[in-house]
């Protein structure tokens, strides 16, 4: 077993593999997973060399943490680079069966937003709990954009950054926490929190890859610029830079349209004459720009974290980078790092 490349987050001294295990699929996303595949999971990311594992409270209501301590134990005496989230408080339910919207076969617990200071200091308690650990090395406030929280994102801002951000600040000068986050699903909220305060990383998911790189406007500049890390979550936007433009094929968790599939079938296209999988190319894309560092696709299965680790390693030339720049398929060139 070889350990993978490992980047550094921000200032301080936490770092990522560069390879790193998305935890929506250990809080059962979409479907339920068996506890005996959790387990396999998992070992074939230790195995693989993987040592940087994100979760969060609303990855199955608390499931998602419960079994990455599995992974805790298991690494062992190995330490492994942890991130969890705030912001979605998980309390017990009046009733057996709750929804549990992406998530299926969820436990009898309740999520609902709450970024102020003393429920980020319960929740994380809570996380700690779950985890089996005396303390994480990232802590994210969690969703705040516009996505989640529509016409009223700026107030939920103002309660992130009054109560979340003293709390997890907090918490790092009392060792709990060593870097301070944002992960949400858009790039200008996080741009909007970096210019706010001085954040060590943020979580971006599924805003910068094959096939979107509005990012590069001005949010990966100022990163850059004040030595602010950023990880880049669903780097196959929800699918179809995995699967290619086949039928029923999704981006950003709905139906694929017909411009996406053709923008996906050009890349495909280019990828293929250069003897490079698609999904090798969607993987290791955003680790060319110097603000990104580390990728988290999810995983549910032992086939899934074998398969991103041969994309990851899966050898790409400089070619192909350059002619999918000249196609105008992307923004900027990926030099070989």
């Amino acid at each position: 077993m070889t350990l993978l490349r490992k980047r550094p987050i921000g200032r301080t001294a936490v770092e990522v593999t560069e390879l790193g295990f998305g935890g929506t699929g250990l809080g059962n996303m979409y479907n339920p997973v068996a506890e005996t595949e959790v387990f396999a999971t998992i070992g074939a990311a230790l195995a693989g060399g993987i040592r940087y594992f994100d979760t969060a409270p609303l990855y199955g209501h608390g499931l998602s943490e419960l079994r990455t301590g599995v992974a805790v134990r298991l690494a062992k005496p190995e330490r492994l680079t942890l991130s969890t989230k705030v912001g979605w408080r998980v309390t017990p339910a009046t009733r057996d069966e709750v929804p549990g919207g992406n998530f299926a076969a969820v436990p009898p617990f309740e999520i609902h937003f709450d970024y102020s200071y003393d429920a980020v200091m319960r929740e994380v308690e809570d996380s700690l709990a779950r985890l089996g650990v005396n303390r994480v090395d990232i802590l994210f406030i969690h969703d705040v954009d516009h996505r989640n929280q529509g016409a009223d994102y700026q107030r939920r801002f103002d309660e992130a950054m009054k109560g979340a951000y003293r709390a997890i600040t907090k918490l790092r000068e009392q060792g709990v926490v060593a870097a301070l986050g944002v992960g949400v699903n858009e790039w200008k909220p996080c741009q909007e929190f970096a210019e706010a305060a001085p954040f060590d990383c943020f979580l971006l998911a599924g805003r910068y890859t094959l096939l979107e790189q509005e990012a590069l406007d001005s949010f990966l500049p100022l990163c850059v610029e004040r030595k602010m890390s950023v990880i880049i979550g669903g780097p196959f936007n929800s699918g179809i830079l995995a699967t290619g433009p086949i039928e029923g094929a999704t981006y950003d968790y709905k139906p694929a349209t017909q411009p996406i599939l053709e923008r996906v079938a050009r890349i495909q296209a280019i990828c293929r004459g250069h003897g490079v999988p698609l999904a090798a190319a969607a993987l290791q894309f955003p680790l060319h720009h110097p603000a990104i560092a580390a990728i988290i696709p999810g995983g549910r299965h032992p086939d899934e974290i074998e398969a991103n680790l041969r994309y990851y390693r899966h050898p790409i030339p400089a070619a192909m980078w350059h002619e999918l720049k000249d196609a105008k398929l992307l923004r900027q060139e990926a030099p070989t790092p």
